[in-house]
């Protein structure tokens, strides 16, 4: 889900094991491994992004800021993030360990950074998916008012929407793609309809290509265009956390995050241009200032039909709701993973017995977003500019921060083992993908203001949250490795068993990079 925009009126294993990874050595079930192919993985990618409400919800921000010329900073961004994923693809064929992002930086520059990676990840993940539940409340009032007249006070619609992604996580992850593929379709296709009837009636003037001219990508606004594209991807790298069950993980994790980075890419550039045809090039300026929250309704029931628009109002909610169970499944098996780390209660390390979820993470997760949400409500604040974007901001910044501090540790592992993955994947393009992340980082802290629509003192919170926790997880890091030493020694260890014949090929390589 990405970082969303300045206002809303303005943008109206098994358990417990000894070491992380190890089978388990106990009784207790294990998640259940090779049930998840290249297309659930990829839905569980592509739904985090919640592509229909960015569209109708940030898109249009994009194009007043950029104009004609906003595709353009979607197929950027995603090129970028396709060559981060180039050196992150060639690491999770050497990195067996589930943890993600903090496994990898433990490899590539040490265990302090591994566990600052984790806590980072912790306060990302959440940040994301506690505070899209202020974007669910709005988005559900919206489309209750706009179809049938109902107001329904917003806290009441996130606490439902608390126990309904809590219900779907703690099913078996088989049930959640399932779910999510869905969803996903529901979202997609009616952003299909919108394309198909502005393709056959030819638009608002006629199709035209102005949108990909230099004159009209070239222009002050490309740098807003750029932080709003590239928090649209939030959440595409969380492939690798479905490890342990996918099936073949070495080709269908790859596979996977080039399918989602790719697919994001082209079908947000795709849209945009659509529906920048759908009012014509010299008119979407005015229809974006006049309405921005409704281009895409206006758009939809001008080209498709007014049922069409009131079924985009229910997608949307429903888009919601698939990005928060992706997000919500991703820290669960965060949660999981550092808890068999022996770094979180070994108690959020329990699999269920028969849905083979992390139910416990799940639980300990969804009270964690009751907390919050029941916290926001209380104090009065507002669901969207508060609940949403001061959660969501340091969660967006978070992951960012994590991309590019990935992308260093995959330069830093290939210069300390032996392979064979070639310069391309382990040196040209991290090294540009670690230059292209922190311009990224930069662009969407100098337009932290745009985007939030808070004070200077807030946003200046917001994005120091982020290096804080990095700290935090540093200073833990020392103190585990005085006080418990044994569990700093295995923090981000392989795992025993190699889960297929060419990652057993390079086990020797596990501690190499991790000292």
């Amino acid at each position: 889900m990405a970082v969303q925009s300045a206002t809303r009126q303005g943008a109206s294993g098994g358990a417990a094991p000894q070491h992380p990874g190890a089978a388990g050595n106990d009784e207790s079930p294990g998640l259940r491994r090779a049930s998840l192919g290249v297309a659930d993985i990829a839905f569980f990618v592509v739904s985090a992004a919640a592509p229909l409400t960015v569209m109708a919800g940030v898109a249009p921000l994009a194009i007043g800021v950029g104009g004609v010329g906003a595709p353009v900073g979607y197929l950027l961004a995603g090129a970028a993030l396709t060559l981060f994923a180039v050196g992150f693809t060639a690491m999770t064929r050497h990195v067996r360990h589930s943890g993600g992002f903090y496994a990898f930086i433990t490899r590539g520059l040490g265990r302090p950074a591994g566990f600052g990676a984790a806590t980072v990840a912790l306060l990302a993940y959440n940040g994301m998916q506690i505070g899209v539940y202020g974007l669910l409340a709005t988005g559900t009032q919206d489309a209750l008012e706009a179809l049938w007249g109902i107001h329904v006070p917003w806290p009441a619609i996130a606490i439902a929407g608390v126990f309904v992604i809590w219900f779907l996580g703690y099913r078996s992850i088989e049930f959640g793609a399932k779910v999510l593929g869905v969803l996903l379709l529901a979202e997609t296709g009616i952003l299909v309809l919108l394309a198909g009837g502005v393709l056959l009636d030819g638009g608002g003037e006629g199709l035209a290509l102005d949108s990909f001219t230099p004159d009209n990508v070239l222009v002050p606004g490309t740098g807003a265009v750029l932080a709003f594209a590239f928090a649209a991807f939030t959440g595409f790298e969380s492939t690798a956390i479905y490890r342990r069950e996918a099936r073949d993980p070495g080709r269908t994790i790859p596979r996977a995050t080039y399918i989602a980075v790719g697919f994001l890419g082209l079908f947000y550039a795709f849209c945009v241009w659509i529906v920048i045809q759908a009012f014509g090039s010299s008119q979407i300026m005015k229809a974006v200032t006049t309405d921005p929250m409704g281009l895409f309704f206006t758009a939809t029931t001008q080209y498709v039909g007014g049922w069409a628009a009131d079924l985009m109002h229910i997608f949307i909610v429903t888009s919601i709701i698939a990005s928060q169970l992706a997000f919500h499944n991703a820290i669960n098996r965060y949660g999981l993973s550092l808890a068999q780390e022996g770094v979180l209660p070994k108690a959020l390390g329990k699999v269920h017995p028969r849905h083979r979820s992390p139910y416990v993470a799940g639980i300990a997760q969804s009270i964690l977003a009751l907390c919050f949400v029941t916290g926001f409500a209380l104090a009065g604040a507002d669901p969207y500019q508060q609940l949403l974007l001061w959660m969501n901001t340091p969660g967006g910044l978070g992951l960012m921060a994590l991309q590019a501090v990935t992308a260093v540790a995959v330069l830093c592992y290939f210069r300390h083992i032996r392979h064979e993955e070639g310069r391309w994947r382990t040196l040209i393009a991290p090294l540009a993908a670690t230059v292209l992340m922190a311009g990224a980082m930069w662009l969407v802290v100098s337009k932290i203001g745009l985007m939030t629509g808070a004070p200077f003192t807030t946003n200046v919170v917001l994005v120091l949250l982020v290096p804080a926790a990095f700290v935090l997880g540093v200073l833990i890091a020392l103190r585990v490795r005085r006080n418990r030493p044994e569990v700093y020694a295995h923090f981000a260890d392989e795992p025993d068993e190699p889960d297929d014949a060419h990652d057993a090929d390079n086990t020797d390589n596990a501690d190499e990079a991790a000292r």
